[in-house]
């Protein structure tokens, strides 16, 4: 099933035994498996695709670099009533 999400913070991914890239901050698409999360994105013409470990991908998200749109967010809190 394909989740999607926003990359907010700093997220890196790393081709072979390559330097980090960092992944640009914006929409991504996460499909989960038992042991990977593969994340895909545009840039202009092209398009990034990647492969993490399900232990880091969940470390992004739990530092909040990753924010998924299903996630619940914090409920908007209510104004005071106005008096009458």
């Amino acid at each position: 099933m394909t989740q999607h999400a926003q990359i907010v913070g700093e997220v890196f991914y790393r081709e072979g035994d390559g330097p980090q890239i960092q992944i640009r901050p914006g929409p991504v698409e996460v499909e989960l498996t038992e042991r990977d999360a593969t994340l895909s994105w545009d840039e202009g013409e092209s398009r990034g695709l990647t492969a993490m470990p399900l232990t880091e991908y969940k470390r992004f998200v739990a530092e909040g670099a990753i924010r998924l749109d299903d996630a619940p967010q914090a409920a908007p809190q209510e104004a005071p009533p106005q008096p009458v």
